[in-house]
């Protein structure tokens, strides 16, 4: 007899992996909102019907580009961004990645913190990876901010066809990794959201090396292909 049939109960059945929480109400910020892929973000966040922040170092900058957005975007420095957001999305460029999150790291605090920075060097041979000391632009982001609940997502998205207003669906899918399966979830529910993309878990952070330097292959395809090549898998 099993221990389950001698004590009368049952086994819980498994959750449902694609059984995601409900985001809506969440106000999500975007930290670089003012660059092209903070706003592509922004802008199928907000059409998706999500309230979006976007933040700049210049509160101005972060206003005007929220009104060209539209949708109920609005704009802030970061600071104001990151302490009126639930979720806040890390979309800088790799050099002003750990200066920005130093000077947000009080109104992080407690904050769930989405990294999509890719570590990219370039030369005359194209793009490469480089590795952060910390191992990736997540790891480091979370050893920044000890405080916030640091994911990492977003990695393989053109803001070509993010910010293309005639694309109507994104078909591809978002990596989300995270310590905690929780977070990851929510991650995975806010991509889910944007027409055509899937969200789906792709392990702990230590794994976010590998997903931020897929972007350099991601870079070549491109340019061979003259295309804007995403990431799809199958079999799930």
């Amino acid at each position: 007899m099993t221990t389950s049939e001698s004590t009368g109960s049952a086994k819980p059945a498994p959750k449902d992996p694609w059984d995601l929480p409900d985001v809506s109400s969440l106000v999500v910020g975007v930290l670089g909102g003012t660059g092209d892929q903070g706003r592509g973000l922004a802008r199928r966040l907000a059409e998706a019907g999500q309230k979006v922040i976007i933040g700049s170092r210049a509160a101005d900058r972060a206003r005007t580009a929220a009104e060209e957005l539209g949708n109920g975007v609005e704009g802030a420095d970061n600071a104001e961004c990151a302490r009126r957001s639930d979720v806040v999305i890390v979309a800088v460029p790799w050099d002003g990645h750990a200066a920005t999150l130093e000077a947000v790291r009080e109104e992080l605090s407690g904050k769930l913190v989405v990294d999509c920075v890719n570590p990219l060097g370039f030369d005359k041979k194209g793009a490469y990876a480089l590795k952060p000391e910390e191992g990736s632009a997540a790891e480091q982001a979370a050893a920044l901010l000890p405080d916030s609940r640091v994911t990492a997502a977003f990695h393989h998205l053109s803001a070509v066809l993010l910010l293309d207003p005639d694309i109507e669906k994104i078909e591809t899918d978002v990596l989300v990794l995270g310590e905690v399966r929780a977070d990851c979830e929510l991650v995975q529910a806010l991509a889910s959201r944007i027409p055509g993309m899937r969200g789906v878990f792709g392990g702990r952070l230590r794994n976010a090396h590998q997903v931020e330097s897929l972007v350099a292959n991601l870079i070549s395809v491109n340019r061979r292909y003259k295309a804007h090549a995403g990431v799809r898998l199958t079999d799930i």
